[in-house]
């Protein structure tokens, strides 16, 4: 295309990026050898909030929208790649600070909040370019959530996974229960959103949410396996697959002595994620597109079907369990941040209703005190 053409191309953006906590950048396309493809780019966004394990608050969400929108639409992006900032976490979901001091008890809020939330998860899963999820460490809740609505991921071992709904009063229906069933199974899902038990990124690629995984941990100068969990496929002493589970005992001090001799490099993690956005390069663009567009469907069918449903509850909820378990992870100790579950089950049970001292009563102050 020529320069006068170029000229009158259209900008199909629907404001200007906006900067702060969230990066959008444009690196160089190369091809598998390595080499740059000239004027072809990667579009690389970041969240930015390492302070709060790159949660994002309500400016970042918008952000995040506006970013995906502009490299869906630019003519020379190639892939994007989403991920956070640091070694310490991809995203760690909602902003809890935010969520107990301004829309904890103002479900007319955080439903206008969820309105943006569901439009980052949409933005994700309409972009016309293969979205590649960075896990360069913790991926969980609402981070997880925004994660598995990616195409792919690759993540350093490291990292850890899972939802924290049922635990922080809340619900993992921002996409857990949309996406999980269909790309792990029924049973799996169940146990990861229920139980709200984190797992490993060697049991997350097992269970098939990941794409691949690469070791992070540089120990006198060679990269090994994370030394904290199983990375062989073992049996406990139940007989069950150990594969990816959290080591105990002796072994477990041992690899927290060689997590201290280490440190954490992502070279491989980017490494990886390069490779990647190389071999797509080398495929037809709009067939690309289209064979994301089908293999997004059985996600997008149950996201669609679900996500106005889920805004309407999540916002009441508000007012009750939300409200309570917010308020317990932004005020608790470090750790304590979790509401006496037992006692609130006893006065749930008793007939006392969330109008009273309830919320108070089962705070981890009141645990303490």
């Amino acid at each position: 295309m020529g320069k006068t053409e170029t000229a009158f191309l259209k900008n199909h953006d629907l404001a200007p990026l906006q900067g702060g906590a969230v990066r959008y950048e444009l690196r160089p396309a190369k091809r598998p050898d390595g080499s740059v493809a000239e004027g072809l780019f990667n579009a690389w966004i970041t969240l930015d909030n390492q302070a709060q394990y790159n949660s994002y608050t309500t400016e970042m969400v918008k952000a995040v929208i506006l970013a995906f929108r502009a490299a869906s639409a630019a003519r020379d992006v190639s892939c994007v790649v989403f991920t956070g900032a640091g070694d310490k976490a991809f995203c760690t979901g909602g902003n809890t600070k935010e969520y107990a001091e301004y829309y904890a008890g103002h479900p007319q809020e955080y439903r206008q909040y969820m309105r943006l939330f569901n439009d980052m998860v949409s933005a994700i899963l309409a972009c016309d370019k293969p979205v590649i999820c960075r896990v360069n460490g913790m991926r969980i809740g609402g981070g997880q959530e925004i994660g598995m609505a990616c195409d792919f991921s690759v993540a350093q071992d490291l990292a850890r996974f899972g939802q924290a709904g049922p635990k922080h009063g809340s619900a993992p229906i921002g996409g857990a229960t949309d996406f999980l069933p269909v790309v792990s199974g029924a049973e799996r899902a169940m146990a990861a959103c229920v139980l709200c038990e984190p797992f490993s990124a060697h049991e997350a690629y097992h269970m098939g949410i990941l794409t691949d995984i690469v070791p992070a941990l540089k120990v006198d100068g060679k990269y090994v396996a994370n030394p904290l969990v199983e990375t062989q496929r073992v049996y406990d002493e139940f007989g069950r697959i150990a594969f990816g589970k959290s080591k105990t005992g002796a072994e477990l001090q041992q690899g927290k002595e060689l997590m201290k001799k280490g440190k954490v490099d992502l070279s491989m993690l980017d490494a990886k994620v390069e490779e990647l956005c190389a071999k797509i390069l080398l495929t037809f663009p709009d067939c690309t597109t289209k064979t994301l567009e089908e293999l997004r469907k059985p996600k997008l069918d149950a996201w669609n079907r679900n996500k106005e449903n889920s805004r309407a509850w999540l916002a009441l909820n508000m007012m009750t369990e939300a409200r309570a378990g917010f308020t317990a992870f932004n005020e608790g100790s470090k750790d304590d941040r979790e509401v006496d579950f037992v006692l609130l089950r006893q006065k749930l049970a008793a007939g006392e209703g969330w109008a009273g001292g309830l919320h108070e009563a089962i705070q981890p102050h009141a645990k303490r005190g």
